[in-house]
Protein backbone atom coordinates (compact mmCIF):
# COMPACT_ATOMS: atom_id res chain seq x y z
CA UNK A 1 0.00 0.00 0.00
CA UNK A 2 1.56 3.29 -1.10
CA UNK A 3 1.51 6.35 1.13
CA UNK A 4 -0.14 9.53 -0.10
CA UNK A 5 2.30 12.18 -1.20
CA UNK A 6 1.90 15.84 -0.32
CA UNK A 7 0.78 16.55 -3.88
CA UNK A 8 -1.90 13.86 -3.67
CA UNK A 9 -3.15 15.25 -0.35
CA UNK A 10 -3.33 18.75 -1.84
CA UNK A 11 -5.22 17.41 -4.90
CA UNK A 12 -7.72 15.56 -2.73
CA UNK A 13 -8.38 18.45 -0.37
CA UNK A 14 -8.57 21.06 -3.11
CA UNK A 15 -11.19 18.96 -4.91
CA UNK A 16 -13.20 18.37 -1.73
CA UNK A 17 -13.06 21.95 -0.45
CA UNK A 18 -13.32 23.72 -3.80
CA UNK A 19 -10.12 25.64 -3.10
CA UNK A 20 -7.00 25.84 -5.22
CA UNK A 21 -3.99 23.66 -4.45
CA UNK A 22 -2.02 26.83 -3.69
CA UNK A 23 -4.58 27.91 -1.05
CA UNK A 24 -4.57 24.46 0.57
CA UNK A 25 -0.76 24.44 0.56
CA UNK A 26 -0.68 27.91 2.19
CA UNK A 27 -3.10 26.66 4.85
CA UNK A 28 -0.84 23.68 5.66
CA UNK A 29 2.22 25.95 5.82
CA UNK A 30 0.47 28.38 8.20
CA UNK A 31 -0.85 25.52 10.37
CA UNK A 32 2.67 24.08 10.62
CA UNK A 33 4.16 27.45 11.53
CA UNK A 34 1.47 28.02 14.16
CA UNK A 35 2.02 24.56 15.68
CA UNK A 36 5.78 25.12 15.97
CA UNK A 37 5.32 28.54 17.60
CA UNK A 38 2.76 27.26 20.11
CA UNK A 39 4.86 24.25 21.13
CA UNK A 40 7.88 26.48 21.59
CA UNK A 41 5.91 29.08 23.59
CA UNK A 42 3.38 27.00 25.59
CA UNK A 43 4.83 23.51 25.45
CA UNK A 44 1.86 22.00 23.59
CA UNK A 45 -0.36 22.36 20.54
CA UNK A 46 -3.66 20.52 20.11
CA UNK A 47 -5.10 19.70 16.72
CA UNK A 48 -8.68 18.59 17.45
CA UNK A 49 -9.46 15.14 16.11
CA UNK A 50 -5.78 14.26 15.53
CA UNK A 51 -3.79 14.75 18.69
CA UNK A 52 -1.42 16.93 20.60
CA UNK A 53 2.22 17.94 20.11
CA UNK A 54 3.89 18.15 23.52
CA UNK A 55 7.33 19.36 24.59
CA UNK A 56 8.84 16.93 27.12
CA UNK A 57 12.04 16.68 29.14
CA UNK A 58 14.13 13.50 28.98
CA UNK A 59 16.35 12.65 31.93
CA UNK A 60 20.07 11.99 31.61
CA UNK A 61 20.80 8.27 31.31
CA UNK A 62 23.41 5.63 30.66
CA UNK A 63 23.63 4.06 27.21
CA UNK A 64 25.87 1.75 25.24
CA UNK A 65 27.86 2.38 22.08
CA UNK A 66 26.59 -0.42 19.81
CA UNK A 67 29.89 -0.65 17.92
CA UNK A 68 32.21 -0.98 20.93
CA UNK A 69 29.89 -1.86 23.81
CA UNK A 70 31.35 0.99 25.88
CA UNK A 71 29.08 2.73 28.37
CA UNK A 72 28.30 6.35 27.49
CA UNK A 73 26.44 9.12 29.27
CA UNK A 74 23.47 10.49 27.35
CA UNK A 75 22.67 14.03 28.56
CA UNK A 76 19.21 15.31 29.46
CA UNK A 77 17.40 16.98 26.58
CA UNK A 78 14.10 18.43 25.45
CA UNK A 79 12.10 16.50 22.85
CA UNK A 80 8.78 16.92 21.06
CA UNK A 81 6.26 14.07 21.21
CA UNK A 82 2.96 13.60 19.42
CA UNK A 83 0.11 12.05 21.38
CA UNK A 84 -2.64 10.68 19.17
CA UNK A 85 -6.18 11.53 20.24
CA UNK A 86 -8.66 8.85 21.29
CA UNK A 87 -10.93 9.82 18.39
CA UNK A 88 -8.11 9.20 15.90
CA UNK A 89 -7.25 5.85 17.49
CA UNK A 90 -10.88 4.75 17.42
CA UNK A 91 -11.29 5.80 13.78
CA UNK A 92 -8.16 3.98 12.61
CA UNK A 93 -7.97 0.88 14.78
Amino acid sequence: MAKMTKSQILDSLSGTLGATKKEVNNFFNELTTLAYKEVKRNGEFTLPGFGKMVKAQRKARQGRNPATGATINIPAKTVVKFRLSKAAKDAVL
